[in-house]
């Protein structure tokens, strides 16, 4: 059994945080959900990078520039074709789990994250372009961003919610994503068999605060906030907010663990993916820190240990003043820029 299959058994998923037609072309793709990937994210700074080095999309990018598209369309075009691809090699880990595993995530795009009905209509539009039933829309988690995700649950889509920082911002998604829920029940319709991921990034908390810290406190605080986060998360799916939901076969939003490449060179290489393995999560990992954990990974429940460390963590951080919540904002507003300009990067060389 190898190493990722290990950590199926034990109740985590492992999906891979890249996609270009090289990967799915080669039977690359296919190889890896052998080996036990469960399913593919993408954003615009995957397709940047794959548009910008993957030799297969220049006769396509070519004959695309010779239509009378918006660059935007052109864009939509590749990722779109791309999306369906890695969707139709992820279909047999998707009926084999029950349509609770299998999923290719694409985003809306990031100009949208202040516009909750421009994201609903666009999240709409291209899950039905996709036309695939375990394609996931990747929506930001701003404020708009959640109003979208309670309409999008309504109308049945799976959704990965992503740039998330904190614990309250995790807890606002699953309330958004009951009210959802709850709408679509209100309308006589099923609640089962709705998939959604909440996005938790880690790597670029601890590279936001460990220069500031001190060195016993380095490298502690995303890991702390994800083992605590999950705690809540049983905390809350297990309640009374959840119940009349459960009964219903709905399932609970699943934390997903991402920024998972360890951007400290002082840092163990799979430090988060050793350390976050627990039931009913996922993790989506680059193909470096993928390899490195095939390689040299060990697999273990480690979700749950240590949870008392990890709030004396936090504790020493409040102590220090560190606002943590404060710190997600800012850290959402900078990853949102960052997919701005990836998105503007990408456009750049499928314009006319």
């Amino acid at each position: 059994m190898t190493v990722l299959k290990q950590v199926k058994a034990l109740g985590q998923q492992i999906w891979l945080d890249n996609l270009s037609r090289s990967l799915v072309q080669s039977g690359e793709l296919a190889r890896m959900l052998q080996e036990g990937v469960c399913g593919v994210t993408s954003n615009p700074a995957i397709f940047q990078k794959a548009f910008a080095g993957d030799a297969l999309y220049a006769d396509e990018v070519a004959a695309l520039k010779q239509q009378n598209l918006s660059p935007k369309q052109r864009y939509e075009a590749l990722a779109i074709a791309d999306v369906q691809a890695a969707c139709d090699v992820c279909l047999p880990e998707y009926r084999a789990e029950n349509g609770a595993s299998g999923f290719v995530s694409l985003e809306v795009a990031p100009n949208l994250a202040d516009d909750a009905v421009g994201t609903v209509a666009e999240a709409k539009r291209l899950h039905a372009a996709i036309g695939r039933d375990n394609v996931m829309i990747k929506v930001p988690a701003t404020d708009a961003g959640l109003l979208a995700l309670t309409e999008l649950v309504a109308a049945g889509l799976h959704i990965n919610l992503t740039l998330l920082f904190s614990r309250k911002q995790v807890l606002k998604a699953y309330q958004a994503y009951c009210e959802g829920l709850r709408r679509r029940k209100a309308q006589g319709l099923p609640v089962a068999g709705i998939q959604v991921v909440a996005s938790f990034f880690l790597s670029r908390i601890d590279a936001a605060l460990d220069t500031t810290l001190p060195t016993h406190l380095q490298g502690k605080t995303a890991i702390a906030l994800a083992k605590t986060a999950y705690q809540e998360w049983q905390d809350f799916f297990a309640g009374v907010d959840f119940a009349d939901l459960a009964a219903e076969g709905a399932a609970p939003v699943r934390l997903l663990w991402a920024s998972t490449g360890t951007k400290n060179p002082d840092y163990s290489d799979v430090l988060y993916v050793e350390s976050l393995i627990g039931a009913h999560t996922v993790n989506t990992v680059p193909d470096k820190t993928l390899a490195a954990f095939i390689d040299h990974g060990v697999a273990g429940l480690t979700l749950t240990e240590d949870v008392p460390a990890a709030l004396k963590v936090l504790d020493e951080l409040a102590a220090l003043g560190v606002d943590v919540e404060v710190l997600a904002v800012r850290l959402q507003q900078d990853g949102l820029q960052q997919f701005v300009d990836a998105f503007e990067a990408l456009l750049e060389p499928l314009r006319s």
